[in-house]
C-alpha cells in the first residue's frame, strides 16, 4: 500500500487503531459469554468494557509495539497493554481462547468491511456504465477480432457488455463478502475444550458474523482465497475495459480517449502528447490484485490443523489488494464518467476499407440462394482481396509493390469498393442481380448489423 494508489475510507480499516478495536470487541463480547455462562464474574465481564473499551491511539498503539519488542507475540503485547487499562479483572480476558480466536475473527471483520466498500465502488461503476451505454447506444463503430475490422457494432453495446460483467463481479463479491464473514472463537485446535461453543456463537451474532461450521484453531482459507480470487476477477474486468480504451485511444484509432484535463501535459519531452495514462495504470493497478491470488490458494494447505504460513501473506495481501482495488474502481469510474467518444471518426473508420464489413451478409446471401458455401465463401474472398489492391495493398508480396488494374483505379471512386467489384463479378450477378445486391449495401447495411441492440440492452439493463 502506499498513499499515491490509495483512498483514506479503505486504509483506515487495515490501520492498527481499527484492528486493536475489533481485538478488543471480540475479546469483551466473549467476556460478556462467559459472564452469562457463569464462567467469568459479571462483574469482570463489565470493567472490561468500562476500563477497556477507549480509543487506541498513537501513544496505546506504541506501548503495544514495545511490549512486542519483547513478547514477539503481537496478542500477547495486546493482552498486556489491554489489563494495564483494566487492572485484576484482565485475568479473565481470553479465558479458553487462542490468539487465532482473535486474528481470524478480526480478519473476518477486516475483510467483509473491504467488501463493503468494493461493492458500493462497483455500484457507482454500474451507473456510469449504464449512463455512457445508453447514451452512444447507436454510435455505429467497426468491431474487431484479433483486432482486426470484423463487423459493425455499437459503441453502446461494447459498453453494455462491460456493465454485464461488472454486475456478475457485484454478484461474486457479495457471495465472497458472505462466504468469509466467519467467525471463529473455537479454543486450541478447535476443539472447544476450554471454551464453551455457545461463545462463539454469541461473539459471531455480536459482531455479525455467522459461527465457523469447523475451526481447526484457524478458520479453512478456501473462504480466504473465494475472496481473493473474486478480487482477481474484478481486477480483470478493470484491465479489459483499460484495454479496451488503450486501443481506442491509440493514434491510429482514435474513436474514444480520456478526458484531458485543463493544464496536463503527456510527455516531459514532447508537448503534443495526450497519453492514456489512467487505463495504463489501471492496467498495472490489475496486476498488483491479481498477484494475491495465486498466494491466497497456497495458504489452503496448512500443516495439520494450522500453521502461521499464511499469516504474513495475508498481513501483506488483505491491504494491498482491497485498498488497491477500492482506488482502481473509483479511478476507473471517474475515467469512464469523462471519457471522451468520437461517433465521426467511428463510422469513418468502420468505412475506411470499402464495405469489406459486409462480406458475411453476401456469403450468406449467395449460399440461400444456391450457391455452396465452398463456391460462395471462394467468391466474396476474391472480391475482399481486389479491395485490398485498390488500396495498394497486398499482404503476400513481401516488397510492398503492388500492380494495380484499371479497374481498381475506378474502385477508388466508389464509397464501397466491395459493392463495385462484387457488381462487376458474373457469378455474383447471376445468382443476386443488381438488385439483390444493392439490398445489401444500401444506406441500412450498418443498421443491418445492429438491428438487435433493443434485445441486448433488455437484457443487459432489463
Amino acid at each position: 500500500m502506499i498513499p499515491r494508489y490509495s483512498r483514506p475510507k479503505m486504509v483506515k480499516i487495515w490501520e492498527p487503531a481499527n484492528k486493536f478495536k475489533l481485538w478488543f470487541e471480540i475479546e469483551a463480547h466473549a467476556c460478556d459469554a462467559q459472564a452469562k455462562l457463569g464462567i467469568i464474574p459479571s462483574d469482570a465481564a463489565k470493567a472490561v468494557w468500562q476500563k477497556g473499551n477507549k480509543l487506541y491511539t498513537p501513544a496505546r498503539i506504541k506501548r503495544i509495539n514495545e511490549i512486542e519488542q519483547t513478547t514477539h507475540h503481537d496478542v500477547i503485547a495486546f493482552l498486556t497493554e489491554l489489563s494495564e487499562q483494566i487492572g485484576d479483572e484482565a485475568r479473565f480476558v481470553h479465558q479458553g481462547m487462542t490468539s487465532s480466536d482473535v486474528l481470524d475473527t478480526c480478519l473476518a471483520l477486516q475483510m467483509s468491511q473491504a467488501a463493503d466498500i468494493i461493492l458500493e465502488d462497483i455500484n457507482n461503476l454500474l451507473v456510469v456504465l449504464e449512463r455512457r451505454a445508453r447514451e452512444h447506444k447507436n454510435d455505429v463503430c467497426i468491431g474487431r477480432s484479433h483486432a482486426i475490422h470484423a463487423e459493425p457494432t455499437s459503441f453502446g453495446i461494447k459498453l453494455a457488455g462491460h456493465y454485464a460483467e461488472f454486475k456478475r463481479c457485484q454478484t461474486r463479491m457479495v457471495v465472497a463478502r458472505e462466504e468469509i464473514a466467519s467467525c471463529a472463537i473455537s479454543g486450541a485446535i478447535g476443539t472447544f475444550a476450554n471454551i464453551n461453543p455457545m461463545v462463539e456463537e454469541y461473539v459471531a451474532n455480536k459482531l455479525g458474523l455467522k459461527p465457523e461450521t469447523i475451526s481447526t484453531q484457524v478458520i479453512p482459507r478456501d473462504r480466504h482465497a473465494a475472496y481473493f480470487s473474486t478480487l482477481g476477477i474484478i481486477a480483470g474486468a478493470i484491465e479489459r475495459l483499460a484495454t479496451e480504451i488503450r486501443h481506442l485511444q491509440r493514434s491510429e484509432v482514435r474513436e474514444a480517449q480520456e478526458y484531458f484535463a485543463p493544464g496536463q501535459k503527456g510527455s516531459s519531452a514532447m508537448p503534443h502528447k495526450r497519453n492514456p495514462i489512467l487505463s495504463e495504470n489501471l492496467t498495472g493497478l490489475a496486476r498488483i490484485v491479481r498477484a494475491a491470488v495465486i498466494p491466497a490458494m497456497e495458504n489452503i494447505t496448512l500443516w495439520h490443523e494450522r500453521d502461521i504460513s499464511h499469516s504474513s501473506v495475508e498481513r501483506m495481501f488483505g491491504p494491498d489488494a482491497t485498498i488497491t482495488l477500492d482506488f482502481a474502481l473509483v479511478r476507473l469510474t471517474q475515467m469512464m464518467d469523462k471519457l471522451v467518444v468520437y461517433p465521426k471518426t467511428m463510422m469513418e473508420n468502420l468505412m475506411q476499407f470499402g464495405g469489406l464489413h459486409d462480406s458475411q451478409r453476401v456469403l450468406l446471401a449467395l449460399t440461400q440462394n444456391g450457391i455452396s458455401r465452398e463456391d460462395g465463401y471462394r467468391i466474396v474472398q476474391g472480391n475482399a482481396m481486389k479491395v485490398w489492391r485498390s488500396f495498394g495493398i497486398n499482404p503476400d508480396n513481401p516488397d510492398g509493390t503492388v500492380k494495380q488494374a484499371p479497374e481498381d483505379v475506378e474502385a477508388a471512386m466508389h464509397e464501397s469498393r466491395f459493392f463495385f467489384y462484387l457488381s462487376k463479378d458474373e457469378e455474383v450477378a447471376e445468382v443476386l442481380g443488381e438488385d439483390g445486391l444493392k439490398e445489401l449495401f444500401d444506406g441500412k447495411s450498418t443498421s443491418f448489423h445492429t438491428k438487435n441492440i433493443n434485445v441486448i440492452f433488455k437484457r443487459v439493463f432489463g
